[in-house]
Formats: structure tokens, C-alpha cells, sequence
């Protein structure tokens, strides 16, 4: 792609008493916070803009997008410097020194958006796969830079990507002037199934290929094995939830096996966990690996409790293990009905709200989940929550909590408070999502 992406297309020029969120340190401005463009001959949405102050102080570069109401996405603040492909690299290998540093980088995220200084596009790696997904139009222009620059940036550790496929489908495309677009991007020639980090495939891989092989539109190169706090998991690059698999709560998943190890080290036997919207089987096989003794995985998706018993068979933990398909607001009831009580609940439900205006309905939501989950705990017992909302802020958050223990007659003993996986790095004083994980472990009492 030549460098002309960078051209300056025009001059943005904010209205008076505009662009606080800018000056505080965000990467957005909306369209209602423009005063006038003054575009060039060659514009073009998607460009590269100069931002000016109503005073025309200089505020940076960004892309801009007329067909969004995000209307200019920053790419460099203050800096007079023109933005250029040596630009994103130097931006790249910032991203990966830091998950280096702070995370195991056999499966992290590599590239978190606007807390990366790449807004709208994310990047996970799986081994020897790259799943990314493009959601700015500016940035989408820029993807064949950035994916090359992070294969050499890898490269350059030793680290060789076999496949990159691309996973741009979410609804804000459209409301960037973009269709969906997923599908393999990339492929090395000859590329085969690399199950194991570029490895030659084992005996029991080759046997999970042959199993899957007659399923209908079963594809070997998009699954990639993964191993993570010790628990090995079956990845689908194509058809997972989001990238394929949940990166964020890799550190919370470990929180909950460290202390169902504790626990089960110091003497406690028959040890029952109920993971409730498991998905894939994560925090059940995580609290099967620390030595619960019987775990009970929910979920409403009959392809994702498929996937849980596959990756309980992947870990020889089936025999401790139970996955059933159900929606979880109905199963908790009618296991209060039937007495049932747990050593620990863990409560990871997807999104209750995307929007500040669903906000209310999700407040119910969570407060049902959290209250028929806490009646289930026993006494002395565990529960585990966390919401994924960015809209559900940390005090309402809590303040459902709360709200859930009084109407279930507990009393809440707080032992953490986490968020995201620091691959996930969250940009302070900005209003672009970065911030949305809360997640909480709980000792339940009762008089």
C-alpha cells in the first residue's frame, strides 16, 4: 500500500468549547462537536485529517469518516510529525513489549484499539494464528500494514504466523460505511492444521481431525489448540464467539483454580462447583483442574456445551465434569426448587447492555442472576460474578450486588476485585470501552 494513505486530507476544526473529550485525554470526536471541514481535491472518507482548535490550535491527527457519528478517530496528539507507516510499526512493537511484559504470549491479545493507539482494530494471537477484527474505517484502510508489520514484529522473536483470518462482522461496520467482511486473510503456502505452535500434529489430533472430519462445513485449519493456566482448549477462529475464544478472563479463570486448589488442599472433599453461561467450559475446567470434585457447566447454546465437553475430554476431566444445555434463568430457579446448593457459583454472563439506554433492563438481569446464584451457595461457600458491560459501571455493578445479598438474606465477605487481563490494558481518562470487565469473588454467610 503506498504511503499516500498518510496524505492530509483535510483540516477539522472544532466548534468553541468542544472537544473535551479529546482534551482529556479520549480519542473520539463527534460529529456535533465540528465547527467545518475544509477538505482537499483528493478527499476521501477514511482519510487522514489535521485537527484544529475553534482558535485553530493544533490538537493532532485523525481519521475521518463522514458516515459515522464518531465523526474523527485519533491517531497522533500534538505532534506535528505527519503519521506514517513508520509511525504504525513503532505503535505495533509498543503493543507487543508490553504483552510480553505483563502476560503469556502463546494466546494474548496483541492489539486492544484505542488503548494501542489503533482505533477500531483488535488482534488476538492463537499460537501460530492471527484472528483480527476491523471496525474503522481509517484503520480498516491500514490493515494490510498492520498485519504485515505484526507478523515481522513476531518474526522477530522467533515467533512465525502460519494463518491470519479475519472476524470483521459486528454491527458497527454498517454505521462506518463498511460490510461484514470474515474470512481467511492470509494463509503460508502449504499451511496444514499446526495444532501445536508450528509442531507436527500428535496422534490424538490427528484422530480429533478424522472424528470432526465428516461434520458438515468442519474446517481443521480454523481450529487451533491453545493451552492456558494449564487447561487446553479446541479454539474455532471462525465460528467461536468473538475471535474465538474469551482472552480477558484468562487471570480471573486463574483465580478461580488457585482457589479451588486451596481449598481442596486444605481439607475440603466432595467439593461441588456450578459454572453458570460456561461457554466454552472455561471456569468449569479451571475449577475442575484445581480439584472440585463435581462441576456442572450451563449453557444455552448446545454448540458451546458441545465444545466444553470436547475441551473436558481435551484435559481428562470428563469424568469430574457435567455440561448441560439450558438457559440459565430458568435452571437456577429450578434448582432452588430442588434444594440444590453449591461450594461455589461462578456467574461470567455475556452482556446484559450495549447501550446506556438498555441499561435498566440490565440492572434487572443482573440482579435476578446474582440472587437466585447467592440462594444457591452454601454457607461458607463462593460465588463468582462478573459482568462485561461497559455501561454497567463498577459502583452500579456493585450496587446490584448488594442489592441481590439483602434480598437473599446474605452477607457478602468481598476477597477481589479484578478486571480484564493486562493484555487488555485499559486507557485511563477516555470514553472508547477499554474499561468494561469487573469481576468479583465473594464468601457467602448467613445468620
Amino acid at each position: 500500500m503506498s504511503e499516500n494513505i498518510f496524505e492530509i486530507l483535510a483540516s477539522v476544526t472544532l466548534k468553541k468549547g468542544e472537544g473535551r473529550t479529546i482534551k482529556s485525554g479520549g480519542d473520539w470526536i463527534y460529529d456535533n462537536e465540528i465547527d467545518f471541514v475544509e477538505k482537499s481535491l483528493h478527499f476521501e472518507n477514511g482519510g487522514m485529517v489535521r485537527v484544529n482548535d475553534f482558535d485553530g490550535y493544533f490538537m493532532g491527527y485523525g481519521f475521518i469518516n463522514l458516515n459515522s457519528k464518531i465523526r474523527v478517530r485519533m491517531m497522533k496528539r500534538y505532534d506535528e510529525t505527519p503519521v506514517d507507516s513508520e509511525y504504525i510499526k513503532n505503535l505495533l512493537t509498543s503493543a507487543w513489549q508490553l504483552r510480553k511484559a505483563v502476560t503469556d504470549i502463546s494466546c494474548c491479545r496483541i492489539v486492544f484499539g484505542e488503548a494501542d493507539g489503533i482505533p477500531g482494530f483488535v488482534a488476538d494471537k492463537y499460537e501460530d494464528v492471527i484472528v483480527f477484527e476491523s471496525l474503522a474505517l481509517g484503520t480498516d484502510r491500514l490493515k494490510d500494514i498492520i498485519l504485515e508489520d505484526l507478523v515481522d514484529i513476531l518474526s522477530m522473536d522467533g515467533i512465525k504466523i502460519n494463518r491470519i483470518f479475519e472476524r470483521s462482522n459486528a454491527p458497527v461496520r454498517k454505521k462506518e460505511g463498511m460490510a461484514p467482511s470474515t474470512g481467511w486473510y492470509w494463509l503460508r503456502p502449504d499451511t496444514n492444521p499446526s495444532w501445536d505452535a508450528g509442531k507436527q500434529m500428535t496422534a490424538e489430533h490427528e484422530d480429533y481431525v478424522r472424528t470432526n472430519a465428516d461434520h458438515e462445513d468442519f474446517d481443521p485449519l480454523s481450529h487451533v489448540i491453545i493451552k492456558e493456566n494449564g487447561v487446553r482448549y479446541d479454539v474455532d477462529v471462525r465460528d467461536g464467539q468473538k475471535t474465538g475464544f474469551f482472552l480477558d478472563q484468562k487471570y480471573n479463570r486463574l483465580s478461580v483454580q488457585n482457589l479451588v486448589r486451596r481449598l481442596t488442599d486444605n481439607g475440603l472433599r466432595g467439593m461441588s462447583v456450578l459454572d453458570c453461561f460456561t461457554h466454552m467450559g472455561t471456569f468449569a475446567l479451571n475449577a475442575a483442574l484445581g480439584g472440585a470434585d463435581f462441576v456442572t457447566g450451563v449453557d444455552i447454546s448446545e454448540l458451546a456445551i458441545r465444545q466444553a465437553r470436547k475441551n473436558a475430554e481435551l484435559n481428562n476431566l470428563s469424568d469430574r465434569t457435567e455440561f448441560v444445555t439450558a438457559d440459565v434463568l430458568d435452571y437456577l430457579p429450578s434448582l432452588i426448587d430442588m434444594g440444590r446448593s453449591y461450594d461455589m457459583v461462578i456467574l461470567d454472563p455475556p452482556a446484559f447492555t450495549k447501550s446506556r439506554t438498555a441499561t435498566r433492563h440490565a440492572i434487572n438481569g443482573y440482579r435476578e442472576i446474582n440472587t437466585r446464584g447467592m440462594k444457591l451457595v452454601k454457607t461458607g461457600g463462593y460465588l463468582v460474578t462478573a459482568s462485561c458491560s461497559h455501561f454497567m459501571t463498577r459502583d452500579l455493578f456493585e450496587k446490584v450486588i448488594y442489592e441481590s445479598a439483602r434480598a437473599s438474606h446474605v452477607t457478602l465477605q468481598r476477597l477481589e476485585f479484578r478486571q480484564q487481563a493486562p493484555d487488555h490494558p485499559v486507557k485511563v481518562c477516555a470514553d472508547e470501552n477499554s474499561d468494561y470487565l469487573k469481576f468479583y469473588i465473594f464468601r457467602v454467610l448467613r445468620a
